[in-house]
């Protein structure tokens, strides 16, 4: 009876029931799917940009260093980026709509043990618990979007869900202080169930079914775990800033690749079928290189608010929004250009302008205020008009078997990125003799750092703009982007 009933319950799991007819019956039922992912992607991102906001709060409440409190991003960030590429194929695999459903209901049970928690271990042990769940969310977020929508609208569909993330991003410190402030830090995560509720009932009705039964068995497990295992160590290498560290993921890369078979086994991970096909790869570095520039202004520019400007944290983050407010802004018009012209306009001349915002970023920090602020909306209208499209370019190249597993990708890179970005401004601040969060520190070692930080950024985005105008005119020279090799 007990194992009869185990294959019952992992039934019931990835069971995915019909959308109702009244939403499925509707001529925008492609909009009200994007409308229903977009909650885990607001979601997902509030949470991200909210919980820093909250570790000050938590070292006075249980008198704990803040290496140790930092654990409670740290482990988030380790669990959700490690996992999300094993977790978009899977989705290919056994279906993504049980996967999203599920996703909230597991993201939904850590907040509520984040809110609740006793100490800072249970508290860091559900965060990792939310990682999971928003895995899960992130994982297929995107490959649902580009499975129901048409191709003449994908740019828009995939710009309407950088809205919802530049949202999440922007509201995320201002919300968090309220509710510190009013309510106390436990509703940072408690916040999270009505709308994790209410994200899992309209997906429950309004996606469609996806799963794909029978392959379940196809699927490279012993590879996801090796390939987990080595982005997690990469990422606290990063956030550690230990090179010695880099080593291991290098070496658990090769396993991956090597001694699992990747290249050869007949059920890959990764597989040969999407990096095969022209303009993937590029797509995906220049992604990876995009969200290094625009974390790496998300954590530089604080720092250069409050310790060399001397402006106080409430309008140093009031700035900082301008950010994500104007990604926010400009993301409808990345994804109409797409839409209508193509993705190289709006790649090439996203990173161009982004990477003007960086040096105009690189000349305001010696106190020139007007020219920071030009900086900080260009970066993020750069970053609107490339995120969209450079995203619907890539998902676009992606079979329909393998849309779980490109957008995984994706996302992953958004992870790593975010990750790259934030140690690279603590590298250079340490070459330079800050750590950029001691307000003893000198203001000219950390002036020095965040100039230094925004010269490579402007590097960087000038490499992805290069790399978006030479993908897109191979993948315009070629009649079939799905079978031809780089």
């Amino acid at each position: 009876m007990e194992q009869s009933s185990k294959p019952s319950l992992i039934r019931r799991l990835l069971h995915e029931p019909p959308p109702l007819d009244f939403f499925a019956s509707q001529a925008s039922w492609h909009w009200i799917i994007v409308a229903t992912v977009c909650i885990g992607a607001f979601l997902g991102q509030l949470d991200a940009s909210i919980v820093s906001l909250v570790l000050p709060t938590l070292q006075d409440t249980f008198h704990v260093p803040l290496s140790e409190v930092q654990w409670v991003a740290i482990l988030y960030l380790l669990v959700l980026t490690s996992l999300i590429t094993p977790l978009g194929r899977i989705a290919d695999k056994l279906g993504r709509k049980s996967l999203y459903v599920n996703g909230f209901i597991v993201f939904i049970i850590g907040s509520g043990l984040c809110g609740l928690a006793p100490n800072l271990a249970v508290l860091v042990a559900a965060r990792g618990l939310q990682g999971i769940g928003a895995a899960m969310l992130q994982a297929n977020s995107v490959a649902i979007i580009t499975a129901a929508s048409p191709k003449r609208a994908l740019g828009r569909a995939i710009g309407v869900q950088a809205t919802a993330q530049a949202l999440g991003l922007a509201l995320g410190p201002s919300l968090g202080g309220i509710l510190i402030e009013i309510f106390g830090w436990r509703w940072v995560f408690l916040l999270n169930l009505p709308i994790g509720l209410a994200g899992a009932l309209l997906a429950r009705f309004t996606l469609p079914q996806t799963h794909h039964h029978g392959e379940s068995a196809n699927l490279n497990i012993p590879g996801a775990i090796w390939l987990t295992i080595a982005i997690a160590s990469l990422l606290m290498a990063l956030s550690w800033l230990h090179l010695a560290l880099v080593f291991l993921p290098l070496f658990l890369l090769a396993i991956f690749f090597f001694w699992q078979n990747e290249r050869t086994t007949d059920k890959p991970l990764l597989g040969p079928v999407l990096l095969s096909i022209k303009g993937f790869k590029p797509g995906i570095v220049a992604g990876l290189l995009s969200y290094s520039v625009l974390f790496s202004g998300l954590f530089a520019v604080p720092v250069l608010l409050e310790r060399v400007y001397a402006i106080k944290p409430a309008r140093a983050g009031l700035l900082l929004t301008l950010i994500p407010v104007c990604l926010t802004l400009v993301a409808q018009l990345g994804g109409w250009l797409t839409d209508r012209v193509g993705p190289k306009i709006p790649t090439v001349t996203g990173m161009l302008i982004a990477g003007c915002g960086t040096l105009a970023l690189y000349f305001g920090a010696n106190h020139e205020m007007p020219i920071l602020i030009m900086g900080l909306v260009g970066l993020g209208a750069g970053m609107g008009l490339f995120i969209p499209a450079n995203n619907a370019s890539v998902m676009g190249l992606a079979p329909s078997t393998h849309l779980g597993l490109a957008g995984g990708l994706l996302n992953m890179m958004r992870g790593l990125g975010g990750s790259l970005g934030v140690a690279i401004v603590s590298l250079v601040l340490l070459l330079n003799g800050s750590n950029g969060m001691d307000i003893e520190t000198g203001h000219i070692h950390t002036l020095a750092g965040i100039r230094m930080t925004m010269l490579f950024c402007t590097v960087c985005t000038v490499l992805a703009a290069f790399l978006s105008y030479e993908r897109v005119s191979v993948i315009n020279s070629t009649d079939s982007c799905d079978t031809d090799l780089l």
